[in-house]
């Protein structure tokens, strides 16, 4: 499912493009912000296909071999473990994955060099080759196989970064947390269950009423934000500012200000991050030193008030 972190994130890029773009209405960025959202969802189905191909290609290497008209040892006793994996099978079998898939017109036969590719960087990973050359043959083995594929090769493999950019300019930086979602999936599969536990698109169903009305806020007080911003910067000029750390800190306050049940600590740490993450390396610190004085600020003129649970 996708956290708010994420959704945090895709609100702050929308809020980003919608200061860039001078036509662009509160509407169209709304409408964006959840193309985004949804796409994001589209992309965990299709890593969750990803593994079965290249396991499927792993197969035509094999029948190639047994085809061969002077065939070696090797190619007529194949170690048939990766294709034979419980879970790679169980992802290409799924009905519900299946359907998902077709719904969203999501698949990998036009990517035939990418998989190509998965293939053989994968057969010299030293996981790949620990797995394959163990004996045991269990569906947790085959799990974590599948897992580490994800996590451990993946987010770093430049030709998926460009097949998926080519595929989907929305999909720019949602590989990483994509990723964590799949091998969660992964891990939660047990043998005895037939269908697979796909997550859900959020976790809460008032997430996606949360980034829509955060952007709206945003937009909204902007500009009033920027003059707080401002007065309270001392002897930084506000247009000096790297334009992210002022539109993740415009973010933050509207937040801070507008969501009574979101602690303000929770606030502040998630844009922090955020920050660290999609601005400069000193906006961590920065970002963290004007948040601090600007809610404690807000908070004692009582502009800002909290109520709920978990907020002591």
């Amino acid at each position: 499912m996708l956290s708010r972190r994420v959704l945090r994130t895709k609100v702050v890029k929308a809020v980003y493009a919608h200061m860039q773009c001078e036509n662009m209405t509160p509407v169209a960025s709304e409408k964006n912000l959840v193309l985004s959202i949804d796409r994001a969802y589209d992309l965990y189905f299709h890593l969750l296909a990803l593994v079965p191909e290249i396991a499927e290609y792993a197969a035509e290497r094999i029948r190639i071999g047994e085809n061969k008209k002077l065939p070696t040892y090797d190619d007529l006793h194949p170690n048939r473990k990766f294709v034979e994996n419980k879970v790679i099978v169980r992802l290409a079998e799924d009905e519900n994955l299946r359907i998902e898939l077709s719904n969203r017109k999501l698949s990998w036969k036009n990517n035939r060099d990418l998989i190509v590719a998965l293939y053989n960087a994968l057969i010299r990973q030293s996981f790949y080759q620990k797995y394959m050359a163990s004996e045991e043959r269990s569906f947790r083995e085959d799990a974590q196989l599948v897992s580490d594929i994800y996590m451990t090769m993946l987010e770093e493999f430049e030709p998926l970064e460009s097949a998926l950019e080519e595929q989907s300019v929305l999909w720019n930086d949602d590989l990483g947390f994509l990723l964590t979602m799949v091998s969660r999936t992964v891990l939660s599969m047990r043998e005895s269950h037939e269908a697979i536990k796909l997550m859900p698109q959020f976790k809460s169903e008032d997430d996606l009423d949360y980034a829509k009305s955060l952007l709206r806020y945003s937009i909204a007080g902007y500009d009033r934000i920027s003059l707080m911003l401002d007065s309270s910067m001392n002897n930084w000029d506000i247009e000096r500012v790297a334009l992210m750390d002022k539109i993740i800190l415009v973010t933050a306050i509207s937040e801070a200000e507008n969501f009574t049940s979101i602690p303000t600590r929770v606030t502040m740490n998630e844009y922090i991050d955020i920050a660290k993450c999609y601005s400069t390396e000193s906006s961590g610190g920065f970002i963290n030193g004007i948040l601090d004085r600007i809610i404690s600020q807000l908070t004692a003129e009582g502009k800002i008030v909290k109520s709920g649970k978990g907020l002591l």
